[in-house]
């Protein structure tokens, strides 16, 4: 197929998406929701900052107090990912689009393209703008995007959103179902990874969860016993994105639409 129809199955896939008013909802919520929640927060932590104990004035970091708010976001982002796929099922659509698209590699690869730079541009202005409404927020309790580690965990962020929405979008064409995969990706990453995370004597297997891993690019200066850095932890992270993807290739290949 030529580069024009490349070109082509790109603009169909992103035209899929842009049509389907669920898939631009969860893109527009993931960003009002995430960035409404931080000037909430900001809001409230300026008006309590001075009531707070002197160990955590001292430890206060405002930009990890920015991006820590973007589990909820998250949440909205792995819907995202998973309608990308999923509706084409559910509406019986993937027939008509894998016999426009017959190399299936070439269709996956291109989905995998449209909703993932969705996602990145997303999910970068996601996080900018988190970062930015806090410090504002903050007054004089807020930091700069100058200061040391802060542009790192900023756009970290965004790149630790689009790594979860290639997990998502992989483990979803596995399912191929919209409850199923939501149904399966939600707890793991609000209950199940937390509770590995964080219980003594497993939670040096949960540091290598995929969002364990990659949270340690948004950290500045806070202290983990996490074996992992902020690059190394991205690193794992996309490890599993490419996994789970390789694992929704194969499940594309080798069964019926």
């Amino acid at each position: 197929m030529s580069g024009r129809g490349s070109t082509g199955v790109l603009v169909s896939e992103l035209t899929k998406i842009r049509t389907v008013r669920s898939t631009t909802w969860t893109l527009l919520l993931t960003f009002l929701l995430s960035v409404a929640i931080s000037l909430a927060l900001a809001v409230f932590m300026r008006g309590a900052f001075d009531r707070i104990s002197p160990a955590e004035r001292d430890s206060f970091d405002p930009a990890e107090f920015a991006l820590g708010t973007v589990a909820y976001g998250q949440v909205v982002l792995v819907a995202f990912a998973v309608l990308v796929v999923s509706s084409e099922y559910g509406s019986g659509t993937i027939r008509a689009s894998l016999a426009a698209v017959p190399l299936r590699g070439r269709f996956y690869g291109t989905k995998i393209l449209a909703g993932g730079l969705l996602a990145f541009v997303v999910a970068e202005l996601t996080a900018f703008a988190m970062f930015f409404v806090s410090q504002v927020a903050l007054g004089e309790h807020g930091g700069s995007l100058g200061d040391p580690g802060v542009l790192r965990a900023v756009f970290g962020t965004g790149v630790y959103l689009t790594l979860i929405a290639l997990f998502s979008t992989g483990v979803a064409t596995v399912l191929r179902s919209s409850a199923l995969a939501l149904g399966v990706l939600i707890p793991f990453f609000f209950i199940v990874s937390n509770l590995l995370g964080h219980v003594p004597g497993i939670k040096r297997v949960g540091q290598f969860l995929p969002d364990q891993a990659g949270h340690q690019i948004m950290l500045v200066t806070t202290q983990t016993d996490s074996v992992l850095g902020p690059w190394t932890g991205l690193l794992v992270q996309a490890a599993w994105a490419a996994a789970a993807l390789a694992g929704g290739y194969l499940a594309l290949r080798s069964r019926d639409a």
